[in-house]
């Protein structure tokens, strides 16, 4: 029961949730076990100032630059004051950084050193520190262009301009002279003076607009979403995560979504049990280990469902509660609670079902089915209602 109070006090949902946005964000994440043995939490340390060249039994080593602490605080008392908020590690190979004192050439003016392999960790996504979405940059880039064009365009076709033509005689010379061909703008300007959007040119000459414009079938708003859709493309990740229309099409992409963030997750197994090392000292009588359930806010329900039907085989009854977001410690608790302490076993009964009793039938008619059975199966939630069957639904009603 320590070894599952450990965990639950590290608040390891919150973190790895906090550390899975970083990852994806910037690449990888960098940090330092601070704590003890009640409680451990990581704290961050910048990825300017980290790296890993090397690994050991699978796990990285981490060097980071002490320079951190004169380039990002100008001020001695600043300075202190954040660097006595880091371990001890640090502190001494600051200070031997600073007497000249750090081993091997290549680290000694540099400011590099190396961190405790059990105290020091990383994570990134298949072993690249390459922000995930930094491929879409350009094409985000396009398609800020893209919808600016697009904004111009929609402003033009707001636009009017009003043409007066001033009349010629037989011999293409001008009715009105320049002053009153004036005065007549003027005049026409002035009465649309308050309207938004109208332009008025007056001239003596023919006017004719040449259009540039692509007389395809394609539309504006679709050469629009073509442009979009190429950065969700470069991407990777589906269009329809964000504004889905087919729950078929949705359904698929959150399945690669997963499969994409199993890597990260394995990791985060093997940073849980690093925190069970302590209670793992004699492993030929007793060993802790984690398991972490890939459960997401999308298959939790179907997860739980599974393991449910799995007890019914014997295996395990935590997982349908553990699967449903409940802590272990908090299902033990209230199973004991509830049986041993209150015995509610005793005095709330399961409801009968019809693996236990019979259905009302008519005895007079025993083909007959029980009241309000309509037959035929159940009609599914809407969420796993293909796209036909919806259409179907709103052509009914």
């Amino acid at each position: 029961m320590k070894s599952v109070l450990l965990l639950e006090r590290c608040r390891l949902k919150k973190t790895f949730g906090e550390i899975a946005l970083k990852v994806i964000k910037n690449g990888c994440y960098y940090g330092y076990k601070v704590g003890n043995n009640n409680e451990i939490s990581l704290q961050e340390l910048p990825i300017k100032y980290s790296r890993s060249r090397f690994k050991l039994n699978h796990n990285h080593i981490i060097e980071f630059n002490v320079k951190f602490f004169d380039d990002c605080f100008n001020t001695p008392k600043k300075r202190m004051k954040v660097l006595k908020s880091f371990p001890k590690e640090f502190q001494q190979g600051y200070i031997k950084y600073k007497k000249g004192s750090l081993e091997g050439e290549e680290t000694k003016n540099d400011g590099w050193i190396g961190l405790d392999s059990d105290k020091a960790v990383k994570f990134n996504l298949n072993n690249s520190d390459i922000p995930f979405f930094f491929s879409i940059v350009p094409k985000l880039l396009d398609l800020e262009d893209a919808q600016d064009l697009d904004k111009k365009k929609m402003e033009q076709q707001l636009l009017r301009l009003v043409i007066q033509k001033l009349p010629m005689d037989k011999n293409s010379v001008p009715v009105f002279d320049m002053d009153e061909g004036r005065e007549l703008h003027i005049n026409a300007a002035s009465m649309l003076s308050k309207t938004i959007g109208v332009d008025v040119l007056t001239t003596f000459a023919d006017v004719d607009v040449a259009d540039l414009s692509d007389h395809s079938n394609m539309s504006a708003a679709d050469q629009l979403d073509k442009v979009e859709r190429t950065v969700y493309n470069e991407a990777g990740a589906s269009q329809m995560l964000f504004n889905t229309t087919g729950n078929l099409a949705l359904e698929k992409s959150i399945a690669n979504d997963e499969a994409t963030m199993t890597d990260l997750l394995l990791q985060f197994g093997s940073y849980a049990e690093s925190l069970l090392k302590p209670f793992n000292k004699n492993v030929k009588k007793l060993y802790y280990t984690v398991q972490m359930l890939p459960t997401t806010i999308y298959n939790y329900k179907d997860l739980s469902k599974i393991y449910k039907e799995q007890t019914q085989i014997g295996f395990s009854k935590l997982l349908p509660q553990v699967a449903l977001g409940q802590s272990q410690s908090a299902v033990l608790s209230t199973a004991i609670f509830e049986n041993d302490i209150l015995h509610l076993d005793e005095v709330f009964r399961p409801p009968a079902s019809s693996a236990t009793t019979a259905g009302s039938v008519d005895k007079t008619n025993p083909s007959k089915a029980p009241s309000g059975n309509q037959g035929g199966r159940p009609p599914l939630p809407e969420d796993e209602q293909s796209d036909k069957t919806r259409r179907n639904k709103e052509s009914e009603s």
